[in-house]
């Protein structure tokens, strides 16, 4: 079935949280809302999971219209970023918990929960307590717990933001490739942009309350449609026409007030005494460069690999490569 939201709008008080927001998601679409604190995305997720009213718009899903329907009945299941496991409870017990109110058998609520935990990799912790497992697995549970009900709609508010790094990067790919075997539509709020670029089918850029772009990762990043959008996805130089006619991008003279947004992979730089480029400034991010370069009164960024004698002052050639960039709102 497809979520249908419609001129969505959500007020506290006087402060509009939610202007209303378009957006359609299908049946076994993985979209991340994407944005910074205080954006409205967890907003969003919480008035779809029926936490949250609203005072304007439609929600739907499939034939049914929402407003009429408790979070209780909506059958989407939800996953915090705090696990909110019950501490008394094992493993197997947390995650037959939901079916267990439902009162199906328990005979059903067994081959649930075993078939579950071998899908998130826990069959051998089923007896031990949320205190002795890691937050990885603590969130492994939170997460078969929220399927184990059979979802129509997943639906995950920063479910990694409390893990360490190398922990996020291997359940983020476990939470997707788990997601494409369910086929289970699934909505994920993250401010975390690696995260959406590599699990999302698509992604929903907010700003404000406002969606500012959605599209599929590789589109939000290469083709930003806003300064927000390019300056938020990613790094960027972004410069206006006049600064872009300096550097004779095309199509300069009839940008008007848009902005050229340039990724740090865009733009060459070759060591040369010769060079009207200077090296600003040098970022070791371990396997490539980030370059800070003036040239032509302005600032750019680049990326490149080890380059001898790649030091703040030293003299480069510069070159936009053909075709890169793009021009934004501002």
């Amino acid at each position: 079935m497809t979520l249908t939201i419609t001129g969505l709008s959500k007020f506290y008080g006087s402060f509009q949280a939610l202007k209303e927001v378009d957006l359609e998601i299908g049946d076994d679409e993985f979209v991340c809302l994407l944005g910074p604190s205080g954006c409205g995305k967890t907003t969003l997720l919480r008035v779809v999971a029926g936490l949250e009213g609203y005072q304007s718009g439609t929600l739907r899903f499939g034939d049914r219209d929402l407003s009429t329907i408790g979070a209780q009945d909506r059958g989407f299941g939800i996953v915090f970023q705090s696990y909110s496991l019950f501490p008394h409870l094992t493993v197997r017990q947390n995650v037959g918990y939901g079916l267990k109110i439902r009162k199906t058998a328990p005979a059903e609520i067994a081959r649930q929960v075993e078939h579950l935990l071998k899908t998130v990799h826990l069959e051998d912790y089923a007896d031990r307590y949320p205190w002795q497992l890691s937050g990885g697995q603590q969130q492994r549970v939170a997460i078969a717990r929220a399927l184990a009900v059979e979802p129509s709609l997943l639906l995950l508010d920063e479910p990694l933001s409390a893990l360490d790094a190398r922990v996020r990067a291997e359940l983020r790919g476990e939470i997707r490739d788990m997601q494409r075997r369910l086929r289970v539509p699934t909505i994920m709020v993250t401010h975390d942009q690696e995260e959406a670029l590599t699990m999302a089918d698509r992604v929903v850029c907010m700003n404000a309350g406002r969606i500012e772009q959605i599209g599929s990762p590789e589109e939000i990043y290469s083709r930003p449609a806003t300064r927000f959008v390019a300056d938020f996805v990613g790094s960027s130089t972004l410069l206006t026409a006049e600064q872009a006619a300096r550097l004779g991008v095309e199509g300069a003279a009839a940008a008007g007030s848009r902005l050229f947004a340039l990724r740090p992979e865009d733009v060459t730089i070759r060591l040369d005494e010769q060079g009207p480029g200077r090296i600003r400034n040098v970022t070791f991010l371990g396997n490539v460069n980030r370059v800070k370069v003036g040239i032509e009164g302005l600032e750019l960024l680049a990326e490149t690999g080890r380059l001898p004698g790649l030091v703040e002052g030293a003299a480069a050639a510069v070159e936009i490569l053909p075709g890169a960039g793009v021009w934004v709102q501002p």
